[in-house]
């Protein structure tokens, strides 16, 4: 090997490493190996940001604001909801839910497919007394395997697209995945409706009058007020020390700014005492129901009585009887990746003066909370009680980039519902047809959406998720240097070398697999980005056509089951689901394995070599 292959080859090695560690965002991983590149002289530096201007992130960004005007149309929630009367009252309604999952993520961005759904599926399973963990995975993978079917189903797909466009002069067109893309997501669907009930675990019962979601147990802080029938009393007055499932756990104690956790029970508790305590959304009650008072509801009617005070020159008590009658609601959100209020605290945001947000408690899988709830670092798939105005609230949660886990009513916009629809429509038929390339039409797409007035474009920019944008823009120069300084030959020189004398089946399953592998544990766009150079030097070495094997990068790619870290979806409903890290494995792996042997006969058959 050459130098140049040998640097390549080393930075990313490196940037594999780090999407991997997990401590630094991707995006930032991603410019880091655009920056090494450039120094080490394997991207010029003249071609450093041409992929900011990629037809796949074009492609992407479009594909993201037209599903944002969709979304605030009220359009996709109003089919979403018809559709789902129908999945709600038959037999095989979670099988129904996932194949409209599919659906729905075959023609907009994943998550927002997963967003409309979960609390549908919730809703259902609440009402049905069924687990939310044997239900969350299998629609999370469900939307995952939709995204198979089209070209802009998924962004791997569109980067597959654009290395043929490299390669051949000529990329795929809208509905080129559909013959390879269908039958994996319906087998894959299949497969989940048997396995999910049997491979998943129950982490916890439902009761029918109990709230929206079982969590696993929320952290929380009371306070010990004045008029407390507790004080006096020790901790355990809250209830017996074990063997009551109605008591939550005790964490900590503070009191005058002391944090106290060692011998709790042999404090007797004061009035401003502060309890940090571990228990579901029943057992907080409970805590309530026995004198306690939740920290952030007390710290907000100290601000109102304040206020009140300070504009009617009242005393306390008068103005306390002109508070607003109208309680503010709960509502359990959870952190998509990348939100606004991710790797922040409560207090950092000021959530309670900037946008009337309670925050009462944190539901965190894996990893235990020692902060105060105030300064608790909020992270992806975290699952938060929030207490805010009844009629602001959604606005509020939408504001901060979390997704409400209740379902919301649905909002129709009359005037302008249909136009977007039929701008996408548009859009697509323009693709199928080849008047021109899918990153024109839907770039043209998004000119008339905001031009009809559907979005403004300061809502343009805040639909298009810029990390990912960031992501593939660094990441496209990098791979575009694998195939330039002819590492991505040299791999496939070995590789073909190696697999020269077996059959051309067992080589389209390696790079398959290999895919996979890659995917599970970094970015899908970025292993696209790595493996699609790589397949086509094995097809050229090998005198295969490059379809087959590109088509295998773009199944691998999306195929991330075994981590919640593979694709945005597992950890999205990691929270909410109860989910351990090595849940996934019970059922991604035989998904995984039941795809491998459904794709690599059926790709060659629909893309012969």
């Amino acid at each position: 090997m050459t130098a140049d292959q040998i640097e390549i080859l080393a930075v990313l090695a490196g940037t594999m490493g780090l999407f991997i560690w997990g401590r630094w965002r991707a995006d930032f991983v991603a410019l880091l190996a655009l920056g090494a590149a450039v120094v080490l002289g394997l991207v010029p530096g003249e071609q450093a940001f041409l992929g900011f201007g990629h037809p796949a992130v074009i492609t992407v960004a479009a594909v993201l604001v037209i599903s944002s005007s969709l979304a605030r149309a009220g359009l996709v929630d109003l089919l979403v909801a018809r559709l789902v009367r129908l999945v709600a009252a038959g037999s095989g309604r979670f099988l129904l839910l996932d194949v409209l999952a599919a659906l729905v993520s075959g023609f907009m961005n994943n998550i927002g497919a997963l967003a409309l759904l979960m609390p549908v599926g919730l809703g259902i399973a609440r009402r049905d007394g069924v687990s939310a963990s044997r239900i969350l995975m299998p629609l999370s993978f469900a939307s995952i395997l939709g995204g198979l079917v089209t070209l802009i189903g998924t962004p791997p797909n569109i980067i597959v697209s654009g290395f043929r466009q490299s390669a051949v002069g000529q990329g795929y067109g809208m509905f080129d995945f559909l013959f390879v893309g269908a039958p994996i997501a319906l087998v894959g669907i299949g497969f989940l409706a048997i396995a999910a009930q049997r491979l998943l675990p129950k982490r916890r019962d439902r009761d029918e009058d109990g709230p929206e979601l079982n969590l696993a147990d929320y952290v929380t802080e009371f306070v010990v007020p004045e008029e407390s029938p507790l004080i006096g009393q020790m901790v355990d007055a809250i209830g017996p020390v074990s063997g009551d499932a109605s008591r939550p756990t005790e964490l900590a104690l503070i009191r005058r700014r002391q944090r106290i956790v060692r011998r709790l029970h042999h404090e007797a508790l004061i009035a401003g005492d502060i309890l940090a305590m571990r228990g579901t959304p029943e057992q907080i009650e409970t805590a309530v129901a026995k004198g306690l008072e939740l920290l952030a509801q007390s710290k907000a009617k100290e601000a109102a009585e304040k206020e009140a005070q300070k504009t009617s020159g009242k005393s306390p008590e008068e103005s306390l009887e002109k508070l607003p009658e109208d309680a503010p609601i709960l509502v359990e959100v959870v952190v998509p990746p990348r939100a606004m209020i991710e790797g922040r605290s409560a207090s950092d945001l000021r959530l309670r003066a900037r946008y009337g947000v309670n925050l009462l408690a944190i539901s965190r899988e894996g990893s235990p909370i020692r902060s105060r709830l105030r300064d608790v670092k909020i992270r992806a798939g975290d699952v938060l009680l929030i207490q805010a105005e009844g009629d602001t609230i959604y606005g509020t949660v939408s504001a901060l980039g979390c997704l409400p886990l209740a379902q919301r009513e649905i909002t129709l916009d009359n005037n302008r519902s249909l136009m977007p629809l039929g701008i996408f429509a548009l859009a697509i038929a323009a693709t199928a047809g080849g008047l021109a390339s899918v990153a024109v039409c839907f770039a043209l797409a998004v000119l008339a959406i905001v031009l009809i007035g559907s979005l403004t474009m300061t809502q343009v920019y805040e639909a298009i998720d810029w990390p990912v944008i960031v992501l593939l823009a660094a990441m496209i120069p990098v791979g575009g240097a694998l195939d330039s300084t002819g590492a991505a030959r040299a791999i496939a020189g070995m590789l073909a070398e190696v697999a020269g004398t077996v059959s051309p089946y067992l080589v389209l399953g390696l790079v398959l697999v290999l895919t996979m592998t890659l995917s599970d544990i970094m970015n899908n766009a970025a292993t696209a980005v790595v493996m699609a150079p790589i397949a086509i030097g094995v097809s050229d070495s090998l005198g295969l056509a490059p379809d087959p094997l590109l088509m295998a990068v773009a199944v691998g790619a999306s195929c991330a089951f075994l981590t919640p870290i593979g694709h945005q979806n597992n950890l999205l409903v990691m929270g909410p689901g109860g989910y351990h890290f090595g849940d996934y494995w019970r059922l991604g792996l035989p998904l995984e394995i039941l795809i491998v042997f459904v794709a690599v006969p059926l790709i060659p058959f629909v893309w012969p070599f």
